[in-house]
Parts: C-alpha cells; structure tokens; sequence
C-alpha cells in the first residue's frame, strides 16, 4: 500500500534516535522505491518492563532579570487504563507551577511536541521552560556541552506549564498491547489519549477553575485545534486559547502537490524570499509583500498554465530566481518549481554547503560536494539531536530527581513508522476543527507562529490557509506572527523574546475575555 506524501513529509520531521532506527529523511530519496517502502514500515516498540518512578517534586528559585521565580516542579506520569480498568499508556509529564499565586485563578498550559514521535523537550528546553538550552548560532554542534541557562524568556512568569509526552516520546510508553499502540499511533487514537491526560491531570491536581491554554510545535500545531474540539465535545474542558508553533494545518496539500499542484510552490516562495534578504539584514513581513503578492498572484497563474505555456514557464524561472537568488539556469530549468531538497543543496551550491529544511540560515559542509547528489543530515534537527537529548535527560536525572530507567526517546521513529493517519482519500486536515471550536467558543483565541526561513512548514501556506476562515465573531481573534529564523525560531533570543510577547498578549485578551464573560 503506497504511503500518503503527508506520512511521508512527517517522517521527513523525524530523525531517529540510536542505533537501528530507520533511514533518515536525507538518505530516503537515494534509496530504491522497495527498500524507501522498507524503511517506512512500523517497527515494533522495544518493551520495557521496568516500572516507571513515582512522581517526585521538588522546589526551586530561580534568579531572572528584575524577578526572581519560586516554583515547584513535579515529574512523573499518569497512567491512563479502559473502562474495565485494564493499563493502557504512562504518559510522562513535567509539570512547574508557581509557588506565590492563587492556583484556583492561575493560568496553565499544556506543552506538546510534534513528529507524531517527538517528545516536549524541545518546546521544554528551547522555549518556554524556566531552563533554557542554548542553540543560536550559524552551526548546531552535536558536540555541544548540554549546559542549561536560566531562561528570561520563560511563560512561567504568566502561567503554569505542563510539559505531555504522548505514548512512545520521552518515558511515556503503551502497556496495554498491539491493538491499545495502533490506536494510541493514529490521529484519532493520540487526541483520544491527550484529551485524557489533560481532564486527568486537572482533576488530580484540582486546577478545574484554571484558565486553561494549549502550545504545540509542528505536528504537535496540528494537534491543537483537534484536542481543543474533543476536549469542548466530550470532556467538557474548553482551552482559552491556543498556540500553533510552526504547524501543518492541512496535510491534504502536501498530498496534492505529488501530482503538480501549483499552491505548494506558491506556500514555499516567500520562506525563499526571505532567505535571500536574511543574508543581508533583517527580515520582515514589510519586505517581503512582493514575493508574497507575486506568489498568491502572478506566479499562481503561471503556474496553472502549466509546463506547456514556454512563456509563463520562462516568466516563472526568471522570477524565482530575482527573488530566492538561486542560479536562474537551475530556476528556468525547472521551470520555476523548486522542491525542498534541491534549495538545501544549491541554495549555497558556490560554497559547497547543505542549509538547513528548518532554517536556511544554519548549514553544514556537503559531505559530497563533487557529486550530482549528495547525502546529508539535517544541520538543523540532527546538530541538535545529541546535546538536547542530553540536557534533557541530565534536567530530570539531576535537577529534578526523577530517576527513570531505559531509554529516552527524543524522536522515536517507530511511533512515525506505524502511524496511522486515517482512512479515505482526504489527508487529515485540522481547519475544520479549528472552525467548530471558534465557532462554539466566542472567547477563545489563537496564535499561529511561524519563523520566515523554515521550508518544512513554510509560514505563507498558514497565512493562505488561515485567509480561509470566515470572521466567527466581531473581533479577530486569529492572528499569525512570524518572526526571524526557521521552524524553531524561538532559538533566536530576538525572537523567543518578541514570541513571548505575543503569547502573554494572547493571554491577557484571552483573560480579559473571560473575565468580561464572568462579569456579564
């Protein structure tokens, strides 16, 4: 059975971690179709019969600029069981709230990554924690010492954070066999199982009353709009609002672009755009209205003229190459349809790097610079993989003293592996969601984030996506901010900081809201 592009695109978010693990994304297009099929079926999870640790709280004081943060941490896991009370999943958690605040009135928000696969460490350790591991530079080391800072740009200044690892992430795993992992690895399944942990979590640690928020990053985006609708349907729990972090909102585009479809290219132009301005200075949404006007305008109909139009295909390859500074041999060549992998490799081809999916702005060495094609690790997702996945590991061990044995998996391949992404010919999309909960809640808001320079999820695919909403109310209450960097842009502390500026205006409008609604 052919494996949708989505599925496909997803794997190409995930590096696996440790010995055996599938191919990566970069080694994929160099291997026959059999074995590129091979690679992409489930692998079984190793089992691990050890029992997790019970939950161990500690309490810390951290010194911040102009504030100092008293906070307790709890790490541990729930376990969710069936109705008949047989184990299902542990899902591990890391939870900081504040010691000083009435936690009744508190804001909390749930922290979740993306894959499927991947664990919270990155939004934990990256963004939004009150430990912060730094990563900015033009090169990520996997060599790099995985020494935590204080982070002055932590969200524990105006709400408590819970970081989720879904089933097969971090320490969280299935206990309940074959059939509870399909579910549990499918879309449905993972709602299912986060929309549970979150009315449990809430009810054991009595925040019922809190203002409630949600973060995710990529696939973990994806998964808002969706745990946000269950979560209003079925567990009677509404999110005051949302935070999509370098999200896909509908993977059904990736799909369609297999067979030429011209919005894919039109999504992609202004992130390449905005890697030729980063060169020389900053970057803007400002500067860059022509290649955004250009892309939703004339180049999406050149493009559905077709490669038959010589004209429209000689307009394309000039313009595409004014605007990325790529070789206009290479954009007229291909007739101005430039695929994610061939910017990597030649959008720096003079000085024979590889720049990375995530942000054209950090590359490597071509470890194959003389031959026509090349295989390559990510700069980005890989150069990161080793010193994260050891701060990680090192921050629960030793700061937080939960002890836990076996394997912690940062990005699990075989979750992305056995995925299941839904029946029919439709891609899973969460637009629809995304209505209905705004619809239903006249209170809830959403921030959309993208980083001008990632080509994974470029920020102007949302921006199109997001043009397709109708108002649902007189207020807006859908914005999008895109700032300088890739897909994890918050590496930057430029814009970790202008992020966490927008989130805490998200959460003031969000609370202001509510408190309107309870005064009414």
């Amino acid at each position: 059975m052919r494996l949708p592009l989505y599925a496909a695109l997803a794997l190409s978010l995930m590096v696996p971690l440790g010995a055996g693990a599938q191919e990566q994304a970069g080694n994929r297009e160099q291997q026959p179709q059999s074995q590129q099929q091979e690679a992409r079926r489930a692998r079984p999870e190793a089992r691990d019969t050890q029992a997790l640790p019970p939950e161990s709280v500690t309490r810390h004081s951290l010194q911040l600029p102009g504030r100092t943060l008293s906070f307790t941490a709890t790490a541990g896991h729930l376990a969710l069981t069936d109705q008949q009370g047989a184990p299902q999943a542990e899902i591990g958690f890391v939870a900081y709230t504040r010691d000083d605040v009435n936690p009744a009135t508190r804001p909390v928000t749930f922290a979740v990554n993306g894959g499927p696969g991947a664990s919270s460490a990155y939004l934990h350790l990256l963004a939004v924690g009150p430990w912060l591991l730094p990563t900015d530079g033009p090169t990520i080391s996997p060599s790099a010492p995985p020494a935590l800072v204080p982070n002055a740009e932590t969200w524990l200044d105006f709400t408590d954070l819970v970081f989720v690892d879904p089933p097969g992430t971090g320490y969280s795993r299935v206990v309940g066999g074959d059939q509870v992992r399909e579910r549990f690895y499918s879309v449905q399944g993972d709602i299912d199982g986060l929309a549970a942990f979150v009315m449990r979590w809430l009810k054991e640690k009595n925040r019922l009353t809190s203002p409630k928020f949600f973060v995710g990053e990529s696939y973990g985006g994806f998964r808002g709009p969706l745990l946000a609708q269950k979560l209003q349907s079925d567990q009677g729990i509404g999110f005051s609002g949302l935070v999509l972090v370098s999200p896909v909102l509908d993977f059904d585009w990736l799909e369609q672009g297999t067979a030429g479809a011209p919005w894919t290219n039109a999504a992609l132009l202004p992130s390449l755009a905005a890697s030729k301005l980063s060169r020389t200075g900053p970057v803007s949404r400002d500067a860059l209205k022509e290649a955004e006007s250009y892309a939703s305008g004339e180049y999406l109909v050149d493009l559905m003229r077709g490669l038959q139009d010589k004209e429209a295909v000689d307009r394309v390859g000039r313009r595409v190459a004014e605007l990325s500074g790529l070789d206009p041999e290479l954009t007229r060549r291909l007739a101005g349809r430039i695929d994610m992998r061939t910017i990597q490799r030649e959008l720096r081809r003079g000085s024979a790097e590889i720049v990375s999916a995530y942000d054209t702005n950090v590359a490597i060495a071509d470890p194959n610079p003389n031959s026509q094609s090349s295989r390559f690790e990510d700069p980005v997702l890989d150069g990161m993989t080793a010193p994260l996945s050891s701060a990680i590991i090192q921050h629960l061990t030793h700061t937080l003293n939960y002890k836990a044995e076996g394997r912690y998996n940062l990005l699990n391949g075989s979750v992305n592996g056995a995925w299941r992404w839904g029946n029919g010919r439709s891609g899973p999309e969460n637009l629809e969601e995304l209505r209905q909960a705004l619809s239903l809640d006249g209170k809830l808001r959403v921030l959309v984030t993208h980083g001008f320079t990632d080509l994974v999820t470029p920020y102007y695919a949302s921006q199109l996506l997001l043009n397709q909403l109708p108002d649902l109310g007189p207020q807006k209450r859908v914005a999008l901010s895109v700032y300088e960097g890739g897909h994890m842009f918050y590496s930057r502390q430029a814009s970790r900081q202008a992020f966490k500026a927008d989130v805490q205006r998200l959460f003031e409008d969000a609370l202001q809201a509510r408190a309107a609604d309870n005064r009414d």
